[in-house]
């Protein structure tokens, strides 16, 4: 099977978010040289062979919310991966300020 450049380069983005850590949709479509087009990143995520482990759970929407429906087995799931890497909640928000993936200049340069 033949991935696409495209997703590939945003599976590499989302590797590099560290444990503890988010980014938004938005956050890792800028890193990965697209931006303006923070629902590719869902695609792109959605479209991730298992085998990658993606660690899709440290994308979550600009609002600090689990884009999946409220209560639903992905919710949950997401959830309960981000609080086992430490990423807390208040009342299904994360802090953006405390747990967002702040990468530094070089690292920006470096996937351009």
């Amino acid at each position: 099977m033949r991935l696409n450049p495209k997703f590939q380069i945003i599976w590499s983005v989302v590797k590099s978010i560290p444990k503890g850590c988010i980014a938004t949709y938005g956050d890792v479509a800028r890193l990965a040289g697209f931006p303006r087009n923070a629902r590719f990143v869902g695609t792109a995520l959605k479209a991730a062979p298992s085998e990658l482990n993606i660690p899709w759970h440290r994308v979550i929407n600009s609002q600090g919310k689990i884009s999946f429906p409220s209560g639903s087995d992905k919710f949950q799931l997401q959830k309960r991966l981000l609080q086992e890497e430490g990423v807390s909640f208040v009342s299904a928000v994360v802090n953006l300020n405390d747990y967002r993936w702040k990468t530094s200049l070089d690292e920006d340069l470096w996937r351009m």
